[in-house]
């Protein structure tokens, strides 16, 4: 099987809401996909997509949409939570929105505890023993959403899962999230985009096999 067989046969396997949320992160720009000229992340791996969802924070029709997906994944999956967590700073107005769609307590987590006063590092009143769902805008490695996990863990709450907006889909990142027995849902991922992508013509089939590449090995990815 090649790669755009491979491609075509991953579309049957995807949600309507996958393909409604790619088509509208695509639309304003949330998701920019350049395989001829790549992004430079803050790791220093180049990458042909590059996904900054607090665009969706600027066009209310579709933070309205995003925050209702959230709040009802939430409501179908998690039963009794407690509180709404969400990872600082790209996930802090929507995690604040979804804990009021959903009348819960919002809570949020820091990367690093505060260098001043009472040095927080989670910000607002998470009681010990509550049951948490984490809010992410963005899955890339999972380093740091999987940090924020562990310090509400560590804060003595039971962290139910994290619901997130989009991911890339690194293997990196799945393997984080099962060796940390995180349940992970998202509204969007990478063979989403790659496939609304490809029906709008954004790209075209001779660009799917490198974006492909870049998911498999991300570290060494070199479209050269």
């Amino acid at each position: 099987m090649n790669i755009i067989e491979k491609h075509q046969q991953e579309k049957k396997t995807m949600k309507p809401l996958e393909k409604n949320v790619a088509e509208k992160l695509l639309r304003i720009k949330a998701v920019k996909l350049q395989p001829a000229n790549p992004f430079v992340w803050a790791s220093g791996w180049k990458s042909p997509i590059y996904c900054d969802n607090r665009k969706t924070l600027s066009y209310p029709s579709i933070r309205n949409f995003i925050k209702l997906q959230l709040a009802r994944i939430i409501s179908e999956k998690y039963e009794n939570v407690d509180t709404i967590a969400a990872v600082a700073t790209g996930a802090i107005a929507q995690g604040s929105m979804v804990a009021e769609e959903l009348n819960l307590p919002f809570v949020y987590i820091r990367s690093t505890p505060k260098d001043h006063g009472l040095e927080n590092l989670i910000e607002g009143d998470l009681k010990p023993g509550s049951r948490v769902v984490v809010i992410e805008d963005l899955i890339s490695t999972g380093g740091s959403s999987l940090k924020a996990v562990e310090a509400v863990r560590d804060s003595g709450c039971n962290v139910m899962g994290m619901v997130a907006i989009f991911s890339y889909g690194l293997m990196i990142a799945s393997k984080r999230f099962k060796e940390a027995k995180v349940e992970l849902t998202t509204l969007c991922n990478y063979d989403a985009i790659l496939d609304e992508a490809l029906r709008t013509d954004y790209i075209d089939e001779s660009e799917i096999k490198t974006l492909q590449q870049w998911r498999k090995d991300p570290a060494k990815w070199n479209p050269q």
